[in-house]
């Protein structure tokens, strides 16, 4: 049986949560290998909702999960996550949840910097989480970010604190924001030191005993692949690398551990926050993507920007990411349209691209040339095979794997967990 990687392939919020929550019952370990908490799940099982930021979605269905180095992980969010759980009747402690002894620390000088930075820029804000997620990735590149593993060593957490704050005080002054004292920091993360530590280890061997075992992992992505900080619509993107090539370095894998590629993305497009969006309506039509798709963020609750498919960014992403296999969602949202409008190039500056240029310009110039479909009447809701859905549902699928140059694999028609139509099974490699 082979592994299985998950990632977003458009701008994130594509429905990851309840396909996620599908293959982990299957699998015997979900990792999280990059991100922090600025993205989110919503898995719905039973009569119970649960909504995870940093947690692997496997804890809810009693499988190991693995939070692996390339993840910034702020504490503090991860206790109240692991509190908040409990209170829906879920236990999550070290028998089921393992952290990469090396994963990075985003402390509260982050967020600050985060918002600072925000404030400063204006109107040409990115449209960050402000959970600090950038400047803890800056850290680590910058290796002065302080890893999980430094809790045990109090000498060496106290030198390395020195020299951050060297950095990030220097910044909040220049921002005109408040500084952060060192004592406070350094208890602070003493405090924390038992609560977490117990989680801590070397999470590759893990990972690399379930290999010679023959285990099953699923590798759970965050974010997208148009939001990777170097294939996505820089500069409004996440600060790492989304796509399934860095689920080896985030969990310290070999790169042929991670097995089959699937990419989720909806029938048509959302994204949450600044930056460019051809295909975005602003009309009726997308607002009724909005309501029917219940579209806010699951962690911001901002609204979602809604506009019709884009197969050339879909394409981009399969391509860029390494997608063997589609996962399409939320079919059913558009159910009852006339018509259906299809993104199968653009238009720069008198030019034709079946790709979104990497220069912001470009992007921002970027004009949707598309194919236009005739809808279906009847109702996808809830399908479970290809003979429950329209035929004209069916030729808006076949002529996405077209265009996208990848087969749809899974094709989820509701919220409802087994509301799946499953054309391969990710897992059979």
């Amino acid at each position: 049986m082979a592994n299985v990687a998950i990632i977003g392939a458009q701008w994130g919020d594509e429905g990851k949560g309840k396909v996620v929550d599908w293959l982990a019952s299957r699998a015997d370990i979900v990792v999280r290998f990059q991100g922090g908490h600025n993205a989110g799940h919503t898995l719905v099982v039973g009569n119970q909702t649960y909504k995870l930021s940093l947690l692997p979605s496997g804890v809810v269905r009693g499988k190991l999960g693995v939070i692996g180095n390339g993840v910034v992980l702020d504490p503090n969010a991860l206790l109240e996550e692991i509190a908040r759980v409990k209170t829906q009747g879920l236990e999550v402690g070290p028998h089921n949840l393992r952290i990469a002894e090396n994963v990075p620390l985003i402390l509260p000088v982050h967020p600050a910097i985060d918002k600072a930075r925000e404030a400063a820029r204006g109107k040409s804000a990115i449209g960050t989480t402000g959970r600090g997620i950038g400047p803890a990735y800056e850290d680590k590149v910058a290796r002065r970010a302080i890893r999980l593993c430094d809790l045990a060593e109090p000498e060496t957490l106290s030198h390395k604190l020195d020299e951050l704050l060297l950095h990030h005080n220097t910044l909040l002054r220049g921002l005109g924001a408040e500084t952060f004292e060192k004592a406070t920091l350094l208890d602070g993360l003493l405090a924390l030191a038992p609560k977490l530590l117990p989680f801590a280890e070397a999470v590759w061997e893990r990972l690399d005993t379930a290999r010679q075992e023959g285990r099953r992992v699923l590798f759970e992505g965050a974010q997208a692949v148009m939001l990777d900080v170097d294939h996505g619509t820089y500069p409004y993107v996440t600060s790492s690398n989304t796509v399934a090539g860095n689920a080896a370095a985030g969990a310290g894998v070999s790169p042929h551990a991670i097995g089959t590629i699937l990419g989720i993305a909806k029938a048509y497009t959302t994204r949450v926050g600044a930056g460019p969006f051809p295909t975005e309506l602003f009309d009726d039509t997308g607002k009724l993507l909005g309501q029917r798709g219940h579209e806010f963020g699951t962690v911001t609750g901002r609204p979602r920007r809604c506009g019709w498919f884009d197969a050339c960014l879909v394409r981009q992403a399969v391509k860029v990411g390494g997608v063997g296999g589609l996962v399409l969602t939320k079919l059913d949202v558009l159910d009852g349209l006339p018509e259906l409008k299809i993104c199968t190039g653009y238009s720069i500056h008198g030019e034709t691209f079946r790709r979104l240029p990497a220069a912001a310009a470009a992007q921002a110039a970027a004009t949707p040339i598309y194919e236009t479909m005739e809808g279906w009447s009847g109702s996808t809701r809830g399908a479970r095979s290809w003979a429950e859905l329209p035929a004209q549902a069916i030729k808006y699928v076949r002529r996405i794997e077209e265009l996208v140059e990848a087969p749809v694999t899974l094709l989820s028609t509701s919220p409802e967990r087994d509301d799946t139509i499953t054309v391969s099974d990710p897992f059979a490699g």
